[in-house]
């Protein structure tokens, strides 16, 4: 079961890596182009932690929801 891996973030636009190749995961570092994967946008309204989906079932990406406990 693949837990959320949770980040520290500072308020701002933040992209989440969809295609599995990027080196700094979970952010993406461009690696997807050229695929027909994109990073998922994330905005933080303020400095906060984030769980980010690891497991790929959540119904709000790139944001955990729980659903890797069902």
């Amino acid at each position: 079961m693949a837990q959320p891996q949770i980040v520290e973030l500072p308020a701002g636009e933040h992209y989440v890596c969809r295609c599995g190749k990027s080196a700094t995961q979970p952010f993406c570092d461009g690696s997807h182009k050229g695929s027909s994967h994109s990073p998922a946008r994330v905005v933080m309204e303020k400095a906060g932690q984030a769980a980010v989906c690891m497991c790929g079932k959540t119904g709000t990406p790139p944001l955990c929801d729980g659903s890797h406990k069902q």
